[in-house]
């Protein structure tokens, strides 16, 4: 996430040269592509961790500090 990004709420993620956006509320991937297996783990972790993820959202609007997410295992 990025401080001063728009709405509506996203994360963007990367794997090697592949980047992706992801809509935090629906779990859709609105930009880039990744290869089929890392996009289900990616879209796994943010059902999982989808209220982290909004809550951190709010916080980057306010710059205060974002807590981190653990990721899968």
């Amino acid at each position: 996430m990025y401080y001063e990004d728009h709405n509506p709420p996203h994360f963007h993620a990367s794997y090697g040269e592949y980047k992706v956006i992801v809509e935090i509320e629906n779990g859709l991937i609105v930009k880039g592509d990744f290869p089929m297996k890392q996009q289900k783990l990616v879209l796994a972790w943010c059902e999982i961790h989808r209220q982290e993820l909004l809550d951190n959202w709010l916080m980057s609007k306010e710059y205060g500090k974002l807590t981190r997410i653990d990721p899968l295992r």
